[in-house]
């Protein structure tokens, strides 16, 4: 390369000289032109060489930088091939026309020329290219973060760099920091004191023994702690990973808890409280507070856990067990008094669509508060309640002076008054909803089994989900009212009737405390014909109410009765009509789905016990009682209704065998 580019540079002189040579003999006659023809051959050589020499500088400098890029060029394609990391090549069509070694090494089967790199991302390629940051993908049991390298707006490119980083490790660390979270876990023997009241030492000491050993081995299998707090409490931290297998097994710890019977009759059954998620044990615990308040206050014997989101239930298939103290219910009254000593008013207001127990609890407590020296009022709604003859029978006997409207009593409420919630403590379904917004002090009676979304601005919660009624628990206490608590034999009346509709005339959730009740109300000058005559229906009612139950089918030892009209008395029909197929042979639960308006469907759940119609409704958006329950629905079809009650059905028979 060297001696050619000497020999080009002799060329260049060679041709130079001749060139000035031709000169000479042409200009010799010119002193000026000799001068330049005696220099110009030295100046020609001089440049010939010189240009010689750029062009040999220059050659060389043009192939050294080849071969640099040359180099770099190599390095750079041998380096992406084995760069730890997997990368892609694809063209407009999502096709893949390159990938390194990492990438074939981790999607072997997938890593083909001419495959969509969709079969792996599961995502097209303009939404790799859509953004700028990156999408997770899980491929087979690795993670990876995506990334693309977009076009740029002016560069016409129609292929494009797809990286893929495992993070499959940092996934595993996760994964094993929230399985070994800390979650804590509250135990409690459901009603203590009345399983064991009546029992010898030796006995409640061989039970508790035997609920023990059931605890001890149910945290041995795990790497946690258990600690009794005293005969019927227990504390407990585990880790995250035992309470989801404990989920996925069904809470099985609260059927065998339910195999132990004190004195061969009464079932032991266990409630459980669970804080997970929680940002540290303390407040794990205050979770599991809540969630064991919640099992409590839904009737026992089951497992409630809380968690950031909300709460889940698992269990609560047995009935409860009736309390026989009333220390609670004294305790309850004192504070009522003094709370309507305090208030300038007070008003008393049911749920929605009120019932005879809500009407009745509500008059029977307006009754005794006013005896206390305060303007008292039950609140009703005669647009859309059920117990307009309980209304007409109080108002012909008493010109209705406890009774207030919607209206009126959202223009009297003032700052210094009190309400009073019964039969309901879900804010959705109380009668005039304006008053709960606005009232400061708020009292909640109820006896229904406790709702996530429940009033939780009450300054007393009476809740009591062993009681049969509202009407119930009002009666007892007014027992702690003195003087006051001797309400009129019309207002007695109306919480007899309250009791006898929620009973069944006396059938379902019946305790010894019920029948107590209802002789106190008797004392007080209750008629049970007159409250009979409250029940008495019209031939329209009766109608409605056959055409209904001839309407039933079975379906799973379920009736399920439809109305797909709108009819006048519906809303008593209905409820009735529920009760009615109670008495069909082989029938375990009713269901009567009516259709109360254009947009409002309803849902009416019965049972004798057997089906626990609780958690039926609420699967489907409603509540109650494991005997009674209900749902409402808008903007919905009769047929949709039907089929959304069946697969709760279906999947209620599946927990239950599972």
């Amino acid at each position: 390369m060297k001696n050619n580019f000497r020999d080009a540079g002799l060329v260049i002189s060679i041709i130079a000289l001749l060139i000035s040579a031709v000169a000479m003999l042409v200009f010799t006659y010119n002193a000026s032109l000799q001068a330049f023809c005696i220099f110009a051959p030295v100046i020609c050589v001089t440049g010939g060489f010189t240009a010689a020499k750029l062009i040999s500088v220059t050659r060389k400098n043009f192939q050294y930088f080849a071969r640099i890029d040359s180099d770099i060029d190599r390095m750079e394609r041998v380096s992406m091939n084995f760069m730890p990391i997997a990368i892609a090549i694809v063209d407009s069509g999502s096709r893949l026309v390159w990938f390194n070694v990492d990438f074939a090494k981790r999607f072997e089967e997938e890593a083909v020329y001419g495959n969509s790199i969709e079969i792996i991302t599961k995502l097209p390629l303009e939404k790799l290219l859509g953004r700028d940051s990156y999408y997770e993908i899980k491929y087979k049991n690795n993670y990876y973060k995506v990334y693309a390298d977009a076009p740029d707006a002016t560069d016409a490119k129609d292929v494009y760099m797809i990286y893929f980083a495992d993070i499959t490790g940092m996934r595993v660390l996760e994964t094993e920091k929230r399985l070994s979270q800390p979650v804590v876990m509250i135990f409690v023997i459901d009603s203590y004191e009345e399983i064991f009241g009546g029992s010898s030492e030796s006995e409640t000491a061989k039970i508790t023994v035997q609920i023990d050993k059931l605890l001890e081995d149910f945290i041995s299998g795990t790497n946690g702690i258990l600690r009794k707090y005293n005969r019927e409490r227990f504390w407990a931290v585990v880790e995250e990973r035992y309470v989801r297998a404990m989920i996925e097994d069904k809470v099985k710890i609260l059927d065998k808890v339910r195999e132990i019977q004190v004195n061969d009759r009464i079932n032991v059954t266990l409630s459980i409280g669970v804080g997970r998620t929680g940002r540290n044990l303390a407040e794990s615990e205050d979770f599991a507070r809540q969630a064991l308040d919640m099992a409590l206050g839904r009737g026992g014997d089951q497992a409630a856990i809380k968690n950031e989101s909300g709460f889940e239930f698992y269990g609560g298939v047995s009935k409860g067990v009736e309390r026989h103290t009333k220390v609670k219910t004294r305790i309850i009254a004192s504070s009522l008094i003094e709370a309507v000593e305090q208030a300038d008013d007070v008003y008393i207001m049911g749920h929605r669509n009120s019932d005879f127990d809500a009407i009745g609890a509500a008059v029977g407590l307006a009754g005794a508060v006013r005896k206390l020296g305060k303007n008292a009022y039950a609140v009703i709604d005669k647009q859309t309640t059920l117990s307009m003859q309980l209304y007409n029978y109080i108002y012909e006997k008493e010109k209705a002076y406890l009774f207030i409207n919607a209206p009126e009593a959202k223009e009297n409420f003032g700052e210094g008054s009190l309400l009073i919630v019964v039969d309901t403590h879900n804010p959705a379904i109380v009668d005039v909803p304006e008053l709960l917004e606005r009232a400061d002090k708020v009292v909640v009676i109820d006896h229904h089994r406790k709702m996530i979304n429940y009033i939780d601005k009450a300054m007393i919660f009476h809740h009591e989900p062993y009681a049969s009624s509202a009407s119930e628990m009002v009666t007892e206490l007014l027992q702690y009212f003195g003087d006051a608590g001797k309400i009129s034999s019309v207002q007695a009346e109306a919480l007899l009737a309250g009791i006898t509709l929620d009973t069944k005339n006396f059938t379902l959730r019946t305790g010894v405390r019920t029948f107590e009740a209802a002789a106190f109300l008797r004392k007080l000058g209750a008629d049970t014909v007159n409250v009979k005559m409250l029940f008495t229906n019209s031939v329209e009612c009766y109608r409605e109410k056959s055409e209904l139950i001839a309407s039933a089918t079975v379906y799973r030892n379920c009736a399920i009765a439809t109305a797909g009209k709108v009819m006048q008395d519906l809303r008593v029909a209905a409820p009735q009509a529920a009760d009615e197929l109670l008495g069909v042979t082989d029938v375990k639960a009713s269901f009567v789905i009516s259709k109360l308006s254009n947009d409002e469907i309803a849902l009416n759940c019965r049972s004798l016990g057997a089906l626990n119609v609780q958690l039926i409704a609420e699967s489907l958006g409603g509540g109650g009682h494991q005997t009674m329950a209900g749902v409402q629905f808008r903007d919905t079809t009769i047929e949709n209704v039907q089929e959304r009650l069946k697969e709760a059905i279906d999947k209620y028979y599946s927990n239950l065998n599972s």
